[in-house]
This record gives C-alpha cells, structure tokens and sequence, in this order.
C-alpha cells in the first residue's frame, strides 16, 4: 500500500487524482487543501464509493512556510511515511501586461506556483527517504514550455517549476526518489474562473468552441505514471487537447 500525498486536493486535477487513485486498491490518501470543508466532503464521497479507501484530510496553505512544516510534522504516527508526493496546488491570478499587472496578484502566484511547492518538498523528502518506489510527481504547465501574450508572470512561475523539477531530478538522484513533471495545455477546471477572479462568462469563453482536457484525463495519466517499475521514471509529459496546438494556437468550431 502506498501513501500519496496530494496539494490542493479540493477541486480540479486534484480531486481527480484523488478519485482515480482511490478507485485502486494500492493507495492511501492523505488530502490537503486551503478549503478543508470541500476535502471533508470529497473523503465522505470517494468512502461512499470505495468503503476501505484510507484517507487522511488536512487543511493546509503551501505558501505558509510554518503551516506546511507544522503540518507535515505533526502528521499522525501511521501516517509520517510518504511514497508519493503530488505537488498540484497552483494558481494563476490576471492576464494583464507587465505594467497593468497586480503586484498582489504575482506575489500570489510566486507564494503558491513556487515557493508552496518547495516548502512541501522540503518537508516531504525525509519522509519519503524509507519508501520502496518514492515518486514526485510536479504539475507544470504548457506554460513552462512557452510563453504567451499577457501570461508574464505565471508562465515564469511555471518554467521556474520546469527549473525545480530538473534540479530535483539531479538533487534526489542518489535517493532514488523518481521526479516527473505533467505538463497539461487546456484543462477545463476552476483554473480560468480563478485566473478571472470569479468571472464565469469569461472563463467558458476560454474554451469555447473546443474540447478540453478534464481533470481526468491529467489524473489518469498520474496514474499510469505511477504504475510504471522501479526502474522506469517518465521525466517529462507534455498533454495537450486534440484542438490546441501550441499555448495560444487552437481550433475552434464555433
């Protein structure tokens, strides 16, 4: 049984990959997010479906340094050893030039999309240094590959995680922790109502008139990820919808 530990498990990719992998009989979920109620309410869901699923739900901020050490600390005895760290918690705030951007909004993305992820890394590895197959597992964006009009500061953010994960790769080599990068393009969760800050009309229009990637084709391919032996690590996997070509070119139908 493998113990995964899964950021921002709450909605979108991250409830994904939670449901996916409760739905095999070899995980154990450990569950954290800012929105504790949704967590609790995605655990009662995922036993009503999977009745001997063990899961552990803890609120959790990443950009909080002392909350994620506390946190990982302090985590119940038959719970302190990780095997799978998914680092999916991440935002992106605004779609403004440089000089119009939020400075809120870039410290926000930089807390969240870089250092959250390195805070619980860092707290992580010594509790995945005993696993039989340690694996982590980075969610990185087409916007760490490219950048596009407007999309400054989180497409850096996400090429800093490109960064990280390679370093990572390196660093935790002699640990034989894996490190994998899942690189999605469109994918339709909360990400564009919250790049929008609650503007619906404007997030649908992003992927109108095309198919987009869901949040369980991203947590399907985690989880053939997962599944690969010991001596097999997938680096790097860049998804993208049938209809998208690059970060900015698509095919709509209408």
């Amino acid at each position: 049984m493998r113990t995964v530990l899964i950021t921002g498990a709450s909605s979108g990719i991250g409830e994904a990959c939670a449901r996916v992998l409760a739905s095999e009989s070899n995980y154990r979920l450990l569950l954290c997010a800012r929105r504790v109620n949704r967590l609790e309410k995605l655990r009662d869901r995922i036993l009503d479906s999977y009745p001997d699923c063990e899961i552990f739900c803890f609120e959790l901020d990443v950009r909080e340094r002392e909350q994620v050490e506390m946190a990982l600390n302090n985590l119940p005895a038959d719970w302190n050893s990780i095997d799978i760290l998914i680092n999916n918690a991440g935002l992106s705030q605004g779609l403004e030039s440089l000089e119009n951007g939020d400075t809120g909004d870039w410290d926000r993305m930089i807390d969240t999309n870089v250092k959250g992820l390195l805070y619980v890394t860092k707290y992580c590895i010594p509790k995945m240094v005993n696993s039989g197959m340690p694996h982590i597992i980075n969610l990185g964006s087409i916007a760490g590959k490219e950048v596009y009009p407007k999309g400054n500061v989180y497409c850096a953010t996400k090429h800093a995680v490109d960064a990280l994960t390679q370093a990572m790769r390196i660093d935790l080599l002699e640990k034989g922790i894996k490190v994998t990068s899942i690189d999605p393009g469109m994918v339709e969760t909360e990400f564009s109502e919250v790049r929008f800050k609650g503007d619906k009309e404007r997030a649908q229009d992003v992927y109108k008139g095309l198919t987009p990637l869901c949040g369980q084709d991203i947590a399907e391919i985690i989880a053939f990820v997962l599944s690969r032996p010991a001596h097999v690590n997938i680096n790097d996997l860049l998804v993208m919808p049938t209809a998208q070509a690059t970060g900015t070119i698509v095919k709509r139908t209408s």
